[in-house]
């Protein structure tokens, strides 16, 4: 049976994640050493565990509010509050979501009419581009350069506004590249957005893995842009939680209106037990300066420094990440193509990492590798990875 007819032609023409590509087929080699897929090494830590097992027992097993548990959303405003000076109403203005991947839908079909245009800085997020297709908008990529920190510039903005253009994605801390952003650039950038009333979803799923002195900035604490963005964060990354898939969207109470009834219609409420373990994280973090964070993170900048030396020690030329947990390292003087070398590299040496491509096709030289992974491991995977560029 020729199902062509029946699948919607815009939804078919998306391409699957470059990332899960290259993970399907590690999970079929023993002895491969995986630095593809962005998942801390770390479980998560156990008093979070344990408040969701507790919550279990007691049987504390029905559905929560839409919105999520009134105790948990205090717990991210105050968190917020605290961390990056930004204040949302609990009642009105958050909404707990499965994982920040939701947070991302629901901001996009939100927001999007058909036509519609948004903006993507690439390398970004695989999910981005795919997200606003799927929401009936248009994508339109903007190309970040390495000689400018692979930061968006204002003159970048400006000139891929039209007047189709609606929103904004910000990824920053960034996602394949670990670059940054800075007060100063998000303050330039804030200029452009509001002189042409762009409305910015900020993806800072890892605003806690920043390794620059200055820590996180979020562009919603700048003048203005608290009413034009819509926040996004979880719990993934900065504490170890990727299976548990909760994340959290905060807005304007009018735009939180209309995202809050597509999560009503489409998942009713994120996972009880996942909601308990996300409020113990932030509560017991309030408590003791969130140690837990603040050990992975320290470990992270460890293997971060010892990744970026390694592949400028083969020869390569390589962004120094400042932030989430990955390096971008040019792979243009092997003479292969990202995907050739990934390729390459996984059959010969039995190391996975990501061809940049997957993240747009201005990262075409380059690949992503993850340092979210033991530093045994690690240790191996770079070793081999240096066997096989010295043997290019």
């Amino acid at each position: 049976m020729d199902y062509s007819r029946y699948v919607n032609p815009q939804i078919a023409a998306v391409p699957k994640s470059g990332i899960r590509k290259f993970f399907d087929i590690v999970q079929t080699m023993p002895g491969a050493i995986s630095l593809g897929v962005g998942e801390p090494d770390f479980v998560t830590p156990y008093h979070i565990r344990n408040a969701a097992i507790e919550s279990l027992l007691d049987g504390e097993t029905q559905y929560t509010s839409n919105a999520g548990k009134i105790s948990l959303r205090r717990e991210i405003a105050l968190y917020l509050q605290e961390r990056y000076a930004l204040t949302y109403d609990p009642g009105s203005e958050v909404l707990v979501t499965v994982g920040a991947s939701e947070g991302i839908d629901l901001a996009l079909r939100a927001l999007l009419s058909p036509g519609d245009e948004v903006l993507v800085p690439e390398p970004s997020y695989v999910s981005y581009r795919p997200g606003v297709v799927f929401a009936g908008g248009v994508p339109v990529p903007i190309k970040t350069e390495e000689c400018r920190n692979f930061v968006l510039t204002p003159e970048e903005l400006a000139a891929a506004i039209t007047p189709r253009t609606k929103a904004i994605i910000l990824p920053y801390p960034n996602n394949p590249t670990g670059a940054i952003i800075t007060r100063e650039e998000l303050q330039k950038l804030r200029d452009v957005i509001v002189a042409h009333d762009l409305i910015v979803i900020s993806d800072e799923i890892y605003s806690e893995l920043c390794y620059a002195p200055e820590g996180h900035v979020s562009i919603a604490a700048l003048p203005e842009m608290r009413q034009r963005t819509i926040y996004l964060n979880g719990f993934s990354k900065a504490f170890a939680m990727t299976g548990w898939r909760v994340g959290y969207l905060c807005a304007p109470a009018a735009l939180m209106d209309v995202m809050v009834k597509i999560h009503q219609y489409t998942i009713m409420c994120a996972s009880t037990q996942g909601q308990v373990a996300a409020e113990e994280a932030l509560h017991q973090g309030r408590e003791d300066g969130y140690a837990d964070v603040l050990a992975m993170r320290q470990s992270y900048d460890h293997r971060r420094r010892l990744m970026f030396n390694a592949f400028c020690g083969m020869g390569l030329s390589c962004f120094e990440p400042l932030g989430a947990f990955y390096v971008f390292p040019s792979i243009k003087a092997t003479g292969l193509t990202s995907e050739a070398f990934c390729e390459r590299l996984l059959k010969e040496k039995e190391v996975a990492c990501v061809p940049g491509t997957a993240f747009g096709a201005c990262g075409e030289g380059h690949i992503r590798c993850c340092y979210a992974t033991a530093l045994d491991k690690l240790d191996v995977a770079l070793a081999r990875i240096g066997d096989f560029v010295q043997h290019l």
